[in-house]
């Protein structure tokens, strides 16, 4: 929890009273990938057999550690160094994938006891049977009668592991809030709205967004706005609310999601983007509306470089209302890249955590 989250949640904690909450969903976002890291791993398999002579292929990524280090090691010495690099990369982060505990990604919905006003952006803090209370980021429209959290499994964590793996539907919450009054939407104006997170940073998003078409605030004074979206994961099922942002997409064309995956080429066939996501934006900005001169020169390039999409909008910064929300270096790399592009303060708002 941020130190701004604390102080607030500390600060209210008189005048907001628990209520009890009913747990009407729980799902996995992300899926178990078990089958897949193995069966993409056969070619590296032939690989070591063929070039280095061993009489067996590696087992199992998790279960035979030793015999993939061994047959990479081997492989390194027969100056097959870079090709020994790669793999040996692949395998440690496809391992990685694979000893990751499921699910890593939950959604839960839950009904409070008595209505539960909130304006997009605030989060809720909840507790689970006997676990110290945490707060979420709320995900949910205002306009639902149900809330919705997005919850990322923290490893040894005191709350998320018995909400990933012991909640149930029809379990009983306690619920307090709603938190927070900086992180939320402006009033409506001309500009257009570019939303930026990693991971579960998407969560007070998928509020902010669906708020936005549902109230019609997607226009000004009979001026469309196109909204943006930059989600950032390293694998393809981390990216919160993929399908529905999609979905979302393709009932209003003003709404351009754009996400990148690091790591998913390993595992899948991914053809979005790939980089971070603050370099991301930048290929999505119009060339003739950004002084490249002022971005440090290592990121120029991306200024109007080739997309992975068929988006055709492009983003002028000086006309824009940045949000970005996720873990706190990544927000720190954005705003450095936003800043000399010419986004008033006014219209940049940012939340951290982490």
């Amino acid at each position: 929890m941020s130190p701004k989250r604390i102080a607030e949640a500390e600060a209210d904690e008189a005048e907001i009273e628990n209520q009890r909450a009913t747990i009407t969903e729980r799902a996995a976002m992300d899926r178990q990938r078990d089958d897949g890291i193995e069966n993409v791993l056969d070619a590296d398999r032939e690989t070591l057999v063929e070039r280095v002579g061993i009489d067996e292929p590696p087992g199992d990524v998790v279960d035979d550690h030793e015999s993939w280090d061994e047959g990479i090691e081997q492989l390194a010495a027969t100056s097959e160094e870079s090709i020994a690099d790669a793999m040996a990369a692949k395998v440690d982060t496809l391992r990685g994938r694979a000893e990751r505990e499921h699910p890593s990604l939950l959604r839960l919905r839950f009904r409070p006891e008595e209505p539960f006003e909130f304006v997009p952006g605030q989060y809720a803090r909840i507790s689970y049977e006997e676990e110290e209370p945490r707060v979420y980021s709320i995900a949910s429209s205002p306009n639902r009668d149900e809330l919705e959290l997005c919850i990322r499994r923290v490893p040894d964590g005191e709350l998320t592991p018995d909400l990933c793996d012991r909640t149930a539907k029809g379990d009983e919450l306690f619920l307090r809030g709603p938190y927070g009054d900086e992180f939320m939407l402006q009033d409506p104006s001309e500009r257009d709205l570019v939303f930026i997170a990693t991971g579960t940073g998407a969560a007070p998003f998928k509020s902010m967004i669906d708020y936005t078409f549902e109230e019609g605030r997607d226009e000004f004074e009979g001026h469309e706005r196109d909204v943006w979206l930059f989600l950032g994961a390293s694998w393809e099922d981390d990216l919160p609310y993929h399908e529905e942002f999609l979905a979302l997409a393709d009932e209003n064309p003003n709404f351009h999601p754009v996400f990148t995956c690091s790591r998913e080429e390993y595992l899948g066939d991914w053809d979005g983007e790939t980089e971070y996501v603050q370099h991301t934006l930048l290929k999505y900005l119009d060339p003739d509306c950004v002084d490249t001169d002022s971005l440090p020169p290592d990121i120029t390039d991306f200024v109007g470089s080739e997309t992975k999409t068929d988006i055709e909008t492009r983003i002028d910064p000086k006309n824009a209302e940045v949000y970005v929300c996720g873990i706190g270096a990544m927000c720190e790399s954005v705003r450095e890249v936003v800043e000399p592009l010419g986004v008033p303060d006014l219209y940049y708002e940012e939340e951290s955590y982490g």
